[in-house]
């Protein structure tokens, strides 16, 4: 048991490789967290105008979970999806054994652009599968009751919220939800206790159990709760993210989510290696041969990452 936290944590700027004049806030893995539930990454990238070009690259043992804020991209990936992405809607990829990707703006000019890319680490069971991917244009919503003001309407991204579920496929019991507060209201979302939890506010204000949060924050709540009070004075956009704490090893590099150095070691080689990087991670459909190449790894062994909190 982790039991009831309340711990800020904050976002750092990262350059994003690949990307022309952009850099995100990444506020997971954290130091000393590297997991809420399964979910094991979260950047925000935007807003603002930018030309997005994320080259064509890998990923094993995680999915990306893409929900954009602001402004329309388009996916393109090594199993044959080559789909455009709006606002409201959601991208799910699944890379299991090996799958590689690009991620585009609209058109030859920067555009406004503001998204959560989120990844999810695969457990045992789902990590050594074939690739996959799914895109959801219609999503499940649910009011949740206020006490004071108006109802929060919470849209149900991945996993379950509320007693709404999501369409999308998941492998781990989990929760990820965009949460709308009206001007002046006052909710008590519900949570599952058995989960940890965590609460992103995106954009707006927002008080958690009386603690004024700042944009891009994120308040950890541990687990051990049944609910949590959100109010907003002017309306706030929140994401909350949580599910049954991950307990198997996990070693993280650059786009790999494994359980051993040597794992990540074999990724990396098979992506520098052309007939391999063809059998294990595909050609992402309509590219050439632009690719982003893989960092070198560091001179020390990979270690799994443990919390601290």
């Amino acid at each position: 048991m982790i039991g009831r936290r309340t711990i800020s944590l904050e976002p750092r700027e990262v350059p994003l490789g690949g990307v022309r004049g952009m850099s995100v806030l990444r506020t997971l893995p954290n130091r000393d967290l590297p997991t809420v539930g399964a979910w094991c990454f979260l950047d925000r990238f935007g807003p603002g105008p930018v030309r997005m070009r994320v080259e064509p690259h890998p990923h094993i043992g995680l999915q990306t979970v893409t929900w954009p804020l602001v402004g329309d991209m388009r996916h393109r990936d090594s199993v044959d999806s080559d789909v455009t992405l709006k606002r409201g809607q959601l991208n799910l990829m699944t890379a299991g054994n090996g799958i590689s990707h690009s991620e585009y703006s609209l058109g030859e000019d920067p555009i406004p652009l503001d998204a959560l890319q989120l990844w999810v680490v695969l457990p045992e069971s789902a990590r050594h599968g074939a690739g996959g991917f799914e895109q959801h244009t219609s999503l499940p919503t649910v009011a949740v009751p206020a006490s004071s003001g108006s109802d929060a309407i919470a849209t149900v991204v991945l996993g379950e919220f509320a007693g709404a579920r999501s369409p999308a496929t998941a492998h781990t019991p989990i929760v990820g939800a965009e949460i709308a507060l009206a001007a002046g209201s006052r909710v008590a979302l519900p949570l599952d206790e058995a989960w940890e939890h965590a609460i992103v506010l995106v954009e707006g204000d927002v008080t958690v159990d009386g603690r004024a949060v700042a944009r891009n924050e994120m308040l950890y709540l541990g687990d051990a709760r049944s609910d949590v009070s959100v109010s907003s004075a002017e309306g706030g956009l929140l994401f909350i993210l949580g599910g049954e704490p991950f307990e198997e090893d996990l070693v993280m590099w650059w786009n790999f989510a494994g359980r051993t150095h040597d794992e990540i070691a074999q990724a990396r080689a098979d992506w520098e290696t052309p007939d391999a990087a063809s059998a294990r991670f595909g050609h992402v459909v309509t590219h050439g041969t632009e690719r982003i190449p893989a960092p070198e790894l560091p001179n020390v062994r990979l270690k799994p990452r443990r919390r601290r909190i």
